[in-house]
This record gives structure tokens, C-alpha cells and sequence, in this order.
């Protein structure tokens, strides 16, 4: 190596000081579950994130595809592994499949909530952040066992986002892996009421900086689509982060972990009165109850879907299911 390549490559080490496990000529390897909304635009963000332009399809079950990048000219490409949820909620299950002891150090998870659908939204949320959370402290406790030093860095850079004197240090509780919450279909929840769409966006604020993770919303528009991957860029390949916050809730939502604040999002949005009547044992669930209220959440056996895949159309195969009739008949 020129003086100039360790020139550059002690600026960068500087610049991302994530890449320090990362040794020249290793390569990066990252592992992201996408999961949310049944229907919420997951496959179309991940398919825009690998530059390929291909159509959608339903995902079945737990699907899994790659990409690869190189850092730089003549080095080996890095390896960002895509796994993603389909069902909504009723398969959450699966998620034990892609997260292991093995790859946690190097596991994201990314929330794609749909925003035309707010009365599914804090379910969804909800049902799929509880199981992934209780699967990764389970397999913390294990690591703590058997490689403590792991657990701990682990632990670690939870709070990496937030300084110590960050404010909403002791309020806040955050996920153990890195987060990304996207707000998908902004374009139609873009027409709602003014009134509707700040309770969602305040909302969607306040459980983002509860958890620490970035969120965006997003829609089929190229701009849009291009922050949001950015954010999973960053994730995937260890890109730099973007470190444009937009926090006005008549625009698109952009706010990075940790640049956000209780004291900017401000209150739940109802009147005092009602918060007094409101038991909550912690903000969470005050938001909750708050948010319900305005938009009250399906029933769970709704979300569930009861349909026989075997019957839907969109699996359809015209020899299987021929052969399929015949035996029932």
C-alpha cells in the first residue's frame, strides 16, 4: 500500500468507526428481517434497495435473498443477507429461523408499517417487536453463559445512539438490535385528515425514540424511496447515516435514532382531561391507550388470517391443484 491508501484508509476507519472489526480484504457480512403489514410494500422496498427491477411478488412464509457491494475498487464484495416475514402477524414464529446466536452481532430487523391502515397499526407493532424482542434476550441470556463479552458489546451498542446526557437517557428503552421503522404508503395517508395524520405521526415518533430506531415514511416516489434506503444501506453495507432530520408532520417523516426528543414530540395527543382518566403503568402504554382511542385496533383473530392458503389465488398451480380436486372429490 501507497502512503496515500493508509492515509485513506486510516480517515475512513475514523469516519465509520463501526467497520473497526472489518479487516482490509474481509468481507462484511449483515443480516436484515424485514416484517410488518401483510401487503405493506416489504418486497418493493427491499427489490428497490438491490437495484432490481422486477415486480413484486406475495411473499410466502420467510423468504430470503442477498445482495453485494464492494467498499471499494479491487476489494472483496460485502454480503448483506435479506430475510422477509410474509402473513402480517401469523407467521411470527419464523423469525427464530433467521436470528441466531451466530449472527445477532450482525442482525437489524426493519418494521414496515402501513400507514393507510391505522387501525392495524399499533397490533401489528406490537404482536411483531414482543416476539423478536423476547427471541433476542433469550438468546442473549444464552451468549451471557457462554461468551459474555459478546452479550455485552451487544448491550453495549444499544445505547450507542443516544449520549449519556441525552435527556430521555433514563425514559427510554431500546431495542436490542438496530431498528428501522418505515411508514409505508404515504401517498395515501397523505389524504387523511390533518388532525388523524399528526396522531399517527406523533405516535409513530414517540415508540420510535422509545426504541431507539430510525423511522421514515415512504411511498412508491423515487425520492421517498430514496431515504429510506439510505437508512437500510447503512445497515446492510455501512454506508454513511444521513443526518437530515424532518420532524414536520405535514411532510414526510425522517428522523435517524437518537436525533429525536419527548421534549419535540410533546405530549399524547389528547386533552388533559382524558389523559387523567388513562391508567398506564409506563409512556408506552399511555400512547397506546391514547392512540386507541382514536383509532381502535382490529381484533387479533382478524389480523390472523383464517383463509387456507391452499385456496388462495395467489399460490395458485393450475397441475397441483387439479390433482388436488381429484383427491378431494
Amino acid at each position: 500500500d501507497t502512503l496515500w491508501d493508509l492515509a485513506i484508509a486510516e480517515v475512513e476507519k475514523r469516519e465509520n468507526p463501526d467497520e473497526d472489526d472489518v479487516k482490509p480484504g474481509e468481507v462484511w457480512e449483515k443480516s436484515i428481517l424485514f416484517m410488518g403489514n401483510k401487503n405493506g410494500g416489504k418486497t418493493t422496498i427491499i427489490l428497490r434497495c438491490l437495484e432490481r427491477e422486477e415486480s413484486p411478488k406475495p411473499t410466502i412464509a420467510l423468504e430470503y435473498t442477498f445482495g453485494r457491494r464492494a467498499r471499494r475498487h479491487n476489494t472483496p464484495k460485502d454480503v448483506a443477507h435479506f430475510w422477509e416475514l410474509g402473513g402480517g402477524t401469523s407467521l411470527v414464529e419464523l423469525i427464530r429461523i433467521p436470528i441466531t446466536s451466530h449472527n445477532i452481532r450482525s442482525f437489524a430487523v426493519v418494521l414496515v408499517l402501513d400507514l393507510s391502515k391505522p387501525n392495524e397499526l399499533w397490533t401489528t407493532m406490537e404482536s411483531l417487536l414482543q416476539v423478536t424482542r423476547n427471541h433476542v434476550n433469550k438468546i442473549l441470556t444464552k451468549l451471557e453463559k457462554t461468551s459474555p463479552e459478546v452479550a455485552a458489546e451487544i448491550k453495549q451498542r444499544m445505547w450507542n445512539h443516544l449520549q449519556r446526557d441525552h435527556p430521555d437517557y433514563a425514559l427510554v428503552d431500546p431495542f436490542p438490535i438496530p431498528l428501522v421503522i418505515i411508514g409505508s404508503k404515504y401517498d395515501i395517508f397523505h389524504e387523511f385528515d390533518s388532525e388523524m395524520r399528526k396522531t399517527i405521526s406523533k405516535t409513530l415518533r414517540f415508540v420510535s425514540h422509545y426504541y431507539g430506531a430510525s423511522l421514515v415514511f415512504t411511498s412508491k416516489s423515487e425520492a421517498l424511496l430514496l431515504k429510506a434506503r439510505a437508512l437500510i444501506n447503512h445497515l446492510a453495507f455501512g454506508y454513511d447515516k444521513s443526518k437530515s432530520v424532518s420532524v414536520d408532520p405535514s411532510k414526510p417523516l425522517f428522523i435517524p435514532a437518537g436525533l429525536d426528543s419527548m421534549s419535540q414530540i410533546g405530549p399524547p395527543p389528547a386533552s388533559d382531561s382524558d389523559l387523567g382518566k388513562m391508567r398506564a403503568n409506563t409512556p408506552l402504554e399511555l400512547w397506546k391507550k391514547v392512540f386507541e382511542k382514536t383509532f381502535p385496533a382490529k381484533s387479533f383473530c382478524d389480523l390472523q388470517d383464517t383463509k387456507d392458503p391452499a385456496q388462495d389465488s395467489q399460490y395458485a398451480e393450475y397441475e397441483v391443484d387439479v390433482m388436488r380436486a381429484q383427491k378431494n372429490q
